[in-house]
């Protein structure tokens, strides 16, 4: 497999790991300062967490943005927006993949299925979600297509509806699936650190 900018980046990158919970924390640091975390199922090799944090102009760390996985929980013991809280029934978007699919998940959505449209936006690279009844509008890109240089294709693209929830996945193009695979051998070769109960155990 000719390799890609991505998956090179990802290879230089300083990357450390810990085992935890039943969790293989990977933590990679970029030369542009750029900080990715990922978080995979022990057991399964499921992606189940990736996020970013990026160094302002000055130099301060930022606050992680969520990539996939459940959105951040607003941190307590900080001033700011956190504490304007959304009503519980307000539409929650997260992301959580599959081994074969990137899927998206929109909780509370009570419309019926053919209520709505999801579809692939060539010029803006996106999937757009929206409702004949007008009442949810949502436009989002797919960053691992991004990263890889790929074009959206619509064939790869479908939803189910279930329990007030929409669920959108987009089979994984076989580029990503196979950089997904050389990733995971370049992470076996990192040291995992070991964590339990708090304490760590050095191998």
């Amino acid at each position: 497999m000719a390799v890609t900018g991505w998956l090179e980046s990802l290879r230089t990158a300083e990357k450390t790991a810990l085992l935890q919970d039943g969790r293989r924390k990977v933590h990679y640091l970029f030369p542009d300062g750029k900080e990715m975390a990922e978080e995979y199922d022990e057991k399964t090799g499921d992606l189940l967490v990736r996020k970013w944090r990026v160094k302002s102009a000055l130099g301060a760390l930022g606050q992680w943005q969520t990539e996939v996985g459940e959105p951040a929980v607003p941190g307590a013991g900080s001033l700011g927006p956190e504490f304007i809280k959304e009503n519980n029934a307000n539409p929650i978007f997260m992301r959580k993949d599959t081994k074969m699919s990137f899927q998206w998940r929109i909780r509370n959505l009570p419309y019926p299925k053919d209520v709505y449209s999801v579809c692939v936006d060539q010029t803006e690279r996106c999937i757009i979600v929206r409702t004949t009844n007008k009442k949810y509008y949502k436009k989002f890109s797919i960053p691992d297509l991004d990263r890889h240089r790929l074009t959206p294709d619509e064939s790869a693209l479908s939803f189910a509806h279930a329990n007030c929830t929409l669920i959108i996945s987009y089979r994984k193009p076989k580029e990503v699936l196979e950089a997904e695979s050389e990733l995971q051998k370049e992470l076996k070769k990192v040291k995992t650190a070991h964590s339990s109960d708090g304490d760590c155990k050095t191998q």
